[in-house]
């Protein structure tokens, strides 16, 4: 389960403006969300302007000081996983 559909929304946004920006049908992006692709995540990290993370976790469920290697807490299991985030320039 992702959370692309709630990040949308917190950006202040709709499928069909996400849509639009991103040059796709609402319909399209809507099929892409429910199981997104490694580059329909980065187009999408790109539009909203926010970390892919985000689409699979809430800032709570991050642990970490905020720059290079965090993890998160797994929803499912529990588990903690690692993460290691890069600042582009």
């Amino acid at each position: 389960m992702n959370r692309i559909k709630e990040e949308i929304k917190l950006q202040g946004e709709t499928i069909t403006s996400v849509a639009k920006k991103m040059g796709i049908k609402r319909e399209s992006l809507s099929r892409m969300i429910e199981s997104p692709s490694t580059p329909t995540l980065e187009k999408l990290s790109n539009v909203l302007n926010v970390p892919i993370w985000r689409f699979f976790a809430t800032k709570q469920d991050v642990i970490g000081d905020g720059a290079g290697e965090q993890s998160i807490v797994c929803p499912k299991c529990g588990e903690v996983i690692k993460v290691t985030t890069k600042i582009k320039k």
